[in-house]
């Protein structure tokens, strides 16, 4: 259940404290590709704030990119969609109404569909109003902003593309973004970037364009099946109710991609008790709207 914006106060005094005591676990992330980071304290899951800290701002902007940094979360997950024109935008719905205020700005274009909008068309929209009066003027960032402002923050990306059916061709250039943003060289590759999505289409081929690239599924295969999954991914990333111990074990019993034990990142977590439900299973990260609430919950500070 999403937190509404009165708690944002809070949130960032909780990660002045943070600061101050060392940071959070989420530090504590396994570098993806060859390249291992450091592990967890005491094998504790790492912490993704998805799409951004959106507990406490709104979703997929840069205000939450930048408040999941000042709580301390290194990790943060988006969503990637194709306007019109043929821009990347970062949105998670393939409309714009639940988000943005593109209703009242453009009301005779329904059903308001990211695609049927041009970039500049986009860039008009109020993405903040509908979470907060505080946020009013938050912007649809383009995927070229949101990379930068990652960077600039020294956060690493959980990127998703969505929906890809609905772009073709996006998977190219999705790639072509992130290596024009300076995204795709040794240090972002092995250490910063997953890329994601819930097509299994869509995670092969970006496998094969860029074969060095941390991937994984968005879903929950059977374990029947997970061998063919690991072919082309090195993650297998399920809705937290539809694991157990057993499944996550079957997954960690294989190789992935990278000829490294399979992982699983589960969504969406966001309370304590479920958070340490999951942890106990044995799942390598939860991504999480409320990113200090599951980090209390798993516990622990990383020191390298």
């Amino acid at each position: 259940m999403y937190v509404r914006p009165a708690a944002a106060a809070a949130a960032a005094l909780l990660g002045f404290t943070l600061t101050v005591l060392g940071g959070t676990a989420s530090y504590a992330a396994t570098g993806p590709g060859p390249v291992p980071g450091p592990p967890g304290l005491l094998g504790n899951p790492v912490v993704y704030a998805h799409r951004g800290a959106s507990a406490y701002a709104p979703e997929n902007t840069l205000d939450a990119v930048d408040l999941a940094m000042r709580l301390g979360f290194d990790w943060v997950e988006n969503d990637v969609q194709r306007t019109k024109d043929g821009e990347l935008v970062v949105v998670h719905d393939d409309t714009l109404s639940r988000t943005t205020d593109v209703e009242q700005v453009f009301p005779d274009r329904g059903p308001w569909r990211v695609r049927d909008f041009t970039a500049a068309e986009i860039a008009r929209l109020d993405a903040g109003s509908w979470f907060g009066q505080e946020y009013t003027g938050a912007r649809v960032p383009t995927l070229r902003e949101y990379l930068d402002r990652v960077q600039r923050n020294q956060q690493r990306l959980l990127l998703e593309i969505k929906k890809p059916e609905l772009y073709p061709g996006i998977e190219q250039q999705t790639l072509k973004v992130l290596d024009e943003a300076g995204w795709l060289d040794a240090w972002h590759v092995q250490q910063r970037l997953v890329v994601q999505s819930f097509s299994a289409d869509c995670v092969r081929l970006v496998h094969e364009l860029r074969p060095d690239l941390v991937t994984a599924f968005l879903g929950t295969p059977a374990v029947a099946d997970l061998p063919r999954y690991a072919r082309f991914t090195d993650r297998i990333n399920p809705w937290h109710t539809t694991i157990s111990a057993e499944w996550v074990a079957a997954v960690h019993g294989l190789l992935g991609a990278h000829g490294r034990t399979m992982e699983v990142d589960t969504w969406i977590v966001d309370d304590a008790t479920t958070a340490r439900k999951v942890r106990a299973m044995g799942v390598d990260g939860i991504i999480t709207n409320a990113p200090d609430v599951v980090q209390e919950a798993v516990g622990g500070y990383w020191q390298g």
